[in-house]
């Protein structure tokens, strides 16, 4: 009874119970109880593994000592965590009891509620252990205990990240046609990566069908020559008399499963046996069937996906198409468990995944398959020498998102050496022309490709190549090369920049000053040589007259720019336009908003030209493509997530939700809606779900909803209008710190109204 009373809160709107943690994760894995039937989520569970007899699959936990973390709740405003409990067994039965044979932490006073050591007797292979955690938050409420969880322990210990393995799921036609002389045409409303069940009738043997599988339709029909590389294949299905279902086998496409290394030395990654070979299609066309079929089911493979983790909606109907078209871009690309650059290799690059990344944390809880992703590449380094940078930029980002530090202790030293410091000149800048492309620092980076093919790449593609002609631009925007390059050294200085504060995470005092100090020189050098201050904005590289779109939005993008030039770099910008692919498109956009050109950004996103997203789907793909349009990219494919970036691009920077600090303990809210009228979002943390919505009423007022999670706390960036206009908060006057065209102001977790009137 006093335990009862103790957890009972009197608040004005009455009576109030402390709130359990919930969302439970194992280094960043949440389901780490799921137990999966050749990729179809079971009702097994972890203890019941020793007697099963099926093929299943696992998320096994492979660090000797795991992170553990939890999300805080609480009906109060401006909730902290002030200490916690965790509670680690062998058995559910002692755990029930409150009762821990491997730890108990005791009562531990931290707010650190993301990514806590586990610290109890060592954990064995093959095992299965249980937990469960309390809290105790800033009001002096103390939580009951959290729902059990439990976890299962890899066979060898080896520290590398566990992941989920792929799950199947069945999915219907949204729509099936006859043209009445045996052929149907079987349409699952949007394109994913997976195989073919049918069940069909048959009056005698022998009868034989023939099934279609492709991506795109012509003239009614799927599209048996599609561009690019778009799918279609096609199938004999030899039938038996009665009713019986059949599965399609996927024949495998040698350009994507040949374990040739290409020119990386990098190996596509395979299906896993329990799923078998997949092939993207959204269409299916079935010949020679006389009657209905009696069942149509696409076995689609993705890796575990929460649809309802993230929503956004505005009074915009094309922003709202390409939010969806990129949120389902992320869900459908995943087939592999690996962020791969399409089907046409099947490859990790780092920039697909710099730009997975970004996105997926956006529209799911889910953290594991992106450090997976970014730890495998460390390993596996591809050929641009942009890329090799991005390695450093993923590594960060990881631990902004997550709070967890353990990647980045793994592999300090490989992240130093891909800051291509060793490329260093004398001039500060670096180049792979002047001879420090030696076989040790390729080496250091796990290069393992072709020397002479490790150069600067500035987009893809460029002029004359995969089937582009010798006077087509390509997406470089007319990039001129040099031996000094813009881009690749605006990614250099911020690499070394990251790497600095990575060093300081760590507590590695000199390397941090010894990096901050190598990235100002860069910065000062870029400047130097590179900004042409009669233009007022940047030229290609060191000698070079010529001004791409390239060489002005990557300064942009990473704050290099000398003061007071903001202007002149965004006006040069703008006459460029959209000169330059999607993967580009992302630091472009990323450029425009950091300069607070909301109008210029909200213009883009919305664009409807061919060079835009919305072209994506007028040309009818469902997921987002590698080119704004085929005579961009003649070779392209249908399925390539780095031409999803308005899924972070929406949240991040139009919607403005961002942390500030590691694992979403501080966060930035700082919507740029121009004149988008209306707009609202969920988009997922790993401290809980973040809410903003806005109602913009220029030359009225702006007002700005938000719900922060428990033990978080905000900036809110507001627009001001004129000097004059006021602020308040929850209804209540507020001052607000004026910062350029914004009014800033601090809250906590719960729900606040900010307003701002003229």
């Amino acid at each position: 009874m006093k335990r009862v009373l103790y957890m009972l809160l009197f608040s004005g709107s009455g009576l109030c119970f402390a709130q359990t943690p919930t969302h439970l994760t194992t280094d960043l894995l949440e389901h780490t109880d799921r137990v999966f039937l050749d990729g179809y989520p079971a009702n097994l569970s972890l203890s019941e593994l020793g007697t099963a007899i099926e093929r299943y699959q696992l998320a096994e936990i492979r660090n000797p000592k795991p992170r553990l973390g939890w999300v805080v709740n609480s009906d109060r405003p401006n909730t902290l965590q002030t200490a916690y409990r965790i509670l680690v067994a062998s058995s559910p039965e002692l755990l029930a009891k409150d009762e821990a044979d491997l730890w108990d932490s005791g009562r531990t006073e931290s707010d650190n509620s993301v990514a806590v050591p586990y610290d109890g007797a060592p954990l064995q292979p093959s095992s299965v252990y249980f937990w469960k955690v309390k809290t105790w938050d800033s009001h002096g409420v103390e939580s009951s205990f959290s729902q059990m969880r439990c976890f299962v322990t890899a066979a060898r210990l080896d520290g590398e990240t566990a992941r989920y393995p792929l799950q199947v799921s069945d999915e219907y036609p949204a729509d099936i046609t006859s043209s009445g002389d045996g052929l149907w045409l079987i349409d699952f409303g949007k394109d994913a990566f997976g195989r073919l069940k049918v069940t069909l009738a048959s009056e005698k043997e022998a009868d034989t069908v023939i099934v279609r599988l492709g991506e795109t339709l012509k003239n009614g029909r799927i599209d048996r020559r599609p561009p690019g590389t778009v799918r279609y294949a096609e199938y004999r299905l030899p039938l038996s008399a009665g009713t019986h279902t059949y599965v399609v086998k996927i024949r495998p496409d040698r350009r994507n499963t040949d374990v040739r290394a290409n020119v990386s030395s990098v190996k596509p990654i395979l299906m896993p046996d329990y799923t078998g070979e997949v092939l993207p299609f959204r269409y299916c066309e079935i010949e020679n069937c006389r009657t209905a079929p009696a069942q149509v089911v696409r076995q689609t493979v993705h890796y575990p996906f929460n649809e309802t983790a993230a929503s956004f909606h505005s009074s915009d109907s094309v922003l709202n198409q390409v939010w969806e078209l990129c949120k389902y871009s992320v869900k459908a690309t995943s087939f592999v468990g690996v962020y791969v650059d399409g089907d046409r290799e099947r490859i990790p690059y780092e920039a697909d995944a710099l730009i997975n990344q970004l996105c997926h944390y956006a529209v799911d809880r889910e953290y594991a398959i992106a450090r997976y992703s970014h730890e495998y590449l460390i390993h596996f380094a591809t050929w641009p020498t942009e890329w090799i940078l991005q390695s450093v930029l993923m590594a960060w980002t990881d631990y902004l998102y997550t709070g967890n530090p353990v990647s980045l202790q793994r592999f300090y030293d490989d992240l130093k050496a891909k800051s291509l410091l060793g490329l260093k000149e004398s001039n500060g800048l670096i180049s792979t022309r002047t001879g420090k492309v030696t076989p040790e620092l390729l080496q250091s980076i796990h290069f393992n490709g072709d020397r002479n093919s490790f150069r600067d790449i500035v987009d893809w593609p460029q002029q004359g190549i995969l089937g582009l002609g010798k006077n087509e631009p390509g997406e470089a925007d007319g990039f001129v090369f040099s031996d000094y390059n813009t881009v690749v050294n605006a990614y250099h200085y911020e690499a070394l920049r990251l790497v600095g504060l990575i060093a300081g995470t760590l507590g590695k005092t000199a390397d941090e000053a010894l990096y901050a100090k190598e990235a100002q020189r860069v910065k000062e050098q870029i400047n130097r040589l590179l900004f042409d201050h009669k233009k007022g904005y940047y030229v290609d590289g060191v000698g070079v007259d010529h001004s791409s779109l390239h060489a002005n939005m990557f300064p942009l993008a990473f704050d290099i720019l000398p003061a007071g030039r903001t202007k002149s770099v965004l006006e040069y910008m703008h006459t460029r336009g959209l000169a330059c692919s999607v993967y580009g498109s992302q630091f472009l956009l990323d450029a425009i908003y950091n300069a607070h050109d909301d109008a210029y950004g909200l213009k883009l996103l919305t664009s409807t030209d061919d060079r835009s997203w919305y072209n994506m789907i007028r040309a009818g793909s469902t997921i987002s493509m590698e080119a704004w349009d085929n005579k961009y990219k003649p070779n392209q494919d249908w399925n390539h997530i780095w031409g999803a970036a308005p899924a972070n691009l929406i949240p991040r920077k139009l919607m403005g939700i961002e942390p500030v600090e590691p694992g979403y303990r501080r966060i930035r809210i700082k919507p740029q809606p121009a004149t988008l009228r209306r707009g609202e979002i969920k988009t997922p943390s790993i401290r809980g779900d973040i809410r903003v919505s806005f109602d913009n009423r220029p030359g009225e007022n702006f007002t700005l909803e938000v719900e922060i999670p428990a033990n978080a706390t905000a900036e809110v960036w507001l627009p001001k209008w004129s000097k004059n206009c006021r602020l308040t908060v929850d209804g209540t006057p507020q001052k607000g710190k004026s910062v350029g065209d914004f009014i800033v102001t601090e809250t906590g977790s719960g729900k606040h109204v900010f307003v701002v009137h003229l």
